[in-house]
């Protein structure tokens, strides 16, 4: 993926990415601009309250970095995971697997959701380039499943696919991260997209989520 074509796909994507983590962002947080009317009130007044406010400000914005930097309640964290390229099945660590050794070809993960089960060691490889794959087993409503439809479909570096083994109606991987809900609405399925597609556990952030496996 060498041409001038290539390339610019991939800022598009990046640039993509980034414009919904801001928008998710924009959703999660308050309204952070507080207007102060100080009509009557002396100067010196004014600027202590200017101060104050700045103050707030800058406290809210730390409060934000570390609830950033905090796990996402319930996740889970797998560390110490291979990546070797092999071309036999892996007894991963959990199921569905969150890293570890896998097959060459990654899985088209540009925004893709699958109707039937994938091969998995296809799917880690898409973990290791960033995405966050959504699994869904029969338990999960038809409603939440269209719904996590809609979401991945608008999300480059993510894919979905049915995953009959697993013991939650809904789970969410990255690499060395796994988050199960039972709805698509809790407000912890967005955060998980918002910090891992792309996000600083990619093992190789930046490469290709479209030219692997198809189906």
């Amino acid at each position: 993926m060498g041409s001038a074509g290539a390339k610019q796909k991939r800022a598009d994507r990046r640039a993509k990415i980034e414009e919904l983590r801001r928008a998710e962002a924009a959703r999660q947080r308050r309204n952070r601009i507080v207007t102060w009317t100080c009509s009557g009130v002396v100067v010196i007044a004014a600027v202590a309250g200017s101060w104050y406010l700045v103050d707030r400000s800058a406290t809210r914005d730390e409060q934000q970095e570390r609830a950033a930097a905090a796990p996402i309640e319930g996740e889970r964290s797998f560390k110490d995971l291979g990546r070797n390229h092999v071309s036999t099945p892996v007894d991963y660590k959990t199921s569905p697997a969150a890293g570890g050794d896998h097959n060459p070809v990654w899985m088209n993960c540009d925004g893709v959701p699958y109707d039937k089960e994938i091969d998995e060691t296809n799917a880690v490889h898409s973990l290791e380039h960033g995405a966050v794959w959504v699994t869904y087993s029969d338990k999960a409503a038809d409603a939440e499943v269209r719904a996590l439809k809609a979401r991945v479909q608008k999300t480059p570096y993510s894919l979905m696919s049915p995953y009959a083994d697993q013991s939650a109606p809904i789970t969410l991987s990255a690499w060395g991260k796994q988050l199960s809900v039972t709805s698509a609405s809790d407000p912890r399925v967005g955060k998980f997209f918002t910090k891992y597609v792309q996000g600083a556990q990619t093992p190789e952030p930046g490469a290709a989520c479209t030219g692997g496996k198809a189906v």
